[in-house]
């Protein structure tokens, strides 16, 4: 049956995306990469959906997803990062002596660029086999942490406040946002998803709250807001655990 083949057939326009991401990255067309970055999202949205509303799951349809995502949330964005640091430590890869003519130092920082992709797969990888993630995520979802470096780089193009990009796009920060992104995308620490179970307030709060924070975010800060919202999300996830494990300690107390 047609069906079937639908949600594979909206995963690999994800696939096609990113894969014209990538060459348009490395082509200095940014704005555009990111553009099919956010594209992809949506295809990564509905080919779940296709499948839940088609009843057409399959193995291969989960394996290709995670494939999907490994070069549109980890490859795109870990060469955006790379574009990034290049520009921020004044080198040209493309220039004839490239590598001759850089110190150490900035080939390993230029070089950190790519733990995106690794962690990328990693994290995916674990997700596939970990069955504690079935409706919540144990780390950050690739496409949370594509979004956030997907925001570096529209600054990147399009920023108006010079010392705040200067500090955003400056080397020390760049780096510092490398590690650590790639660290929380296989961090054991529980984050909530998006996935409303109903309607009802009691049981969607934080979903609530994070999409009333964004709206606000963007409304007060619109291009610098975008890059402000995977940090709101990583903070309610960290608060809500806190809560919980504090409520659980004290019922357990009693």
């Amino acid at each position: 049956m047609i069906r079937k083949h639908v949600p594979n057939f909206i995963t690999s326009l994800n696939v096609l995306c990113g894969s014209m991401a990538v060459v348009l990255i490395l082509n200095g067309a940014l704005t555009t990469a990111v553009f099919l970055i956010m594209l992809a999202m949506v295809f990564d949205f509905l080919d779940g959906m296709s499948a839940r509303v088609l009843k057409a799951y399959s193995p291969i349809g989960k394996e290709l997803d995670s494939l999907a995502d490994v070069i549109s949330f980890g490859l795109a964005p870990g060469l955006l990062m790379f574009k990034m640091l290049e520009h921020a430590l004044a080198l040209n890869t493309s220039a004839p002596g490239f590598l001759s003519n850089s110190s150490w130092t900035d080939l390993l920082i230029l070089g950190s660029a790519f733990l995106i992709p690794i962690f990328s797969a990693l994290r995916l990888a674990k997700f596939n086999v970990d069955e504690r993630q079935t409706s919540s995520f144990i780390g950050l979802p690739t496409p949370a942490n594509a979004l956030f470096i997907s925001s570096l780089a529209l600054i990147k193009v399009h920023g108006s406040l010079p010392i705040l990009d200067n500090i955003l796009l400056g080397t020390p920060v760049l780096l510092g946002i490398t590690l650590l992104f790639s660290w929380l995308l296989v961090a054991e620490i529980p984050m909530f998803s998006l996935k409303f179970k109903n309607l009802t307030w009691q049981s969607n709060k934080i979903q609530y709250l994070f999409v009333t924070g964004t709206v606000i975010l963007l409304a007060a800060f619109q291009l610098y807001g975008i890059a402000t919202i995977i940090p709101l999300f990583i903070i309610l996830s960290i608060v809500t655990n806190l809560v919980d494990e504090y409520k659980n300690g004290a019922a357990s107390t009693k």
